[in-house]
């Protein structure tokens, strides 16, 4: 696409293709996520409110600004605008039937055998502002209760500074409520009440909260700063942004990090179909994998 063909916001100088290209660099540089030619247009509407926020008249004046070693927030700035952070409670829901119906009853089995533990960790890898985290820990929770013994963690964590601070509020409009089953709003959420501004707003309530812990986390880092192995890991809609290089570094961290009868769980339009290894993961059902065998 020509840069001239991207609109471009009023008072800001167009968007060059060589300054794409910096930005295309620079993002894939910080956070593995690749822009094609085809995203210019996403890249313009992402940074305008940035550029103007600062009273630049340019982009390239904003990319000075964001490799300018005196301003290192900047760089979080330029990663919060461009991710996309569209979710909701229970999202995929045919995993959660997965979860709820399969995968913890059997766990819950091997417990009341003696031959597992009454614990599980889960690791939302993209949280975004925390619905999926929140709606693991009410399934985990439910099926799961610390009343029989067990500890639920669970570990959310995104790249985005934005979204983890709104994500630890723990508060969201009440229209978000639509997706989660009665049960568990009932449960574990709180309903704003009175005439301010919590009036349609919901919050996690106490037993949720405790078991949600909120980290900074870039996924294309080359280690990732996280204690330990996990259950089930959640990598949702977030893959699809990476080439291919990224994804498998990625996917190869991440399957390093479940135990050896642990889940990890992708979008419905992402695969491992391709992912190259000497023990491949193994699919259990469409988006849900385990660690291949030894």
């Amino acid at each position: 696409m020509n840069a001239a063909a991207v609109p471009t916001p009023l008072g800001i100088r167009p968007l060059r293709e060589r300054e794409f290209a910096a930005f295309q660099a620079l993002i894939y540089q910080e956070a593995g996520i690749y822009l094609s030619k085809v995203k210019q247009a996403l890249l313009v509407g992402r940074l305008a409110r940035r550029v103007r926020e600062l009273g630049l008249d340019s982009f390239a004046a904003y990319y000075d600004r964001v490799v300018d070693p005196r301003y290192p927030d900047e760089r979080v700035e330029l990663i919060n605008s461009i991710c996309t952070h569209e979710t909701h409670f229970f999202r995929e829901p045919r995993q959660f039937e997965y979860l709820e119906t399969v995968v913890l009853p059997k766990w819950r089995a091997q417990a009341e055998a003696g031959a597992r533990a009454r614990r599980v960790r889960a690791w939302s890898a993209g949280c975004s502002s925390g619905e999926e985290p929140f709606s693991i820990a009410m399934s985990l929770l439910a099926l799961c209760p610390p009343s029989a013994g067990w500890t639920v963690e669970v570990v959310a964590t995104d790249v985005s500074t934005r979204v983890l601070d709104r994500a630890r509020t723990a508060v969201w409009p009440l229209e978000r409520a639509k997706h989660i089953p009665d049960a568990y709003l009932k449960r574990f959420m709180l309903r704003g009440e009175g005439g301010g501004e919590q009036q349609d707003k919901m919050k996690a309530g106490p037993e949720i909260r405790a078991a949600v812990r909120f980290e900074h986390l870039n996924l294309n880092s080359p280690t990732y700063e996280l204690a330990g192995t996990f259950d089930l890991i959640f990598c949702r809609n977030v893959l699809i942004y990476f080439d291919t290089d990224s994804k498998e570094r990625v996917i190869r961290q991440l399957l390093n990090r479940l135990t050896p009868d642990g889940l990890l769980f992708l979008g419905h339009a992402e695969t491992l179909s391709s992912f190259q290894d000497e023990r491949p993961p193994r699919a259990v059902m469409p988006t849900i994998y385990s660690r291949g065998a030894r």
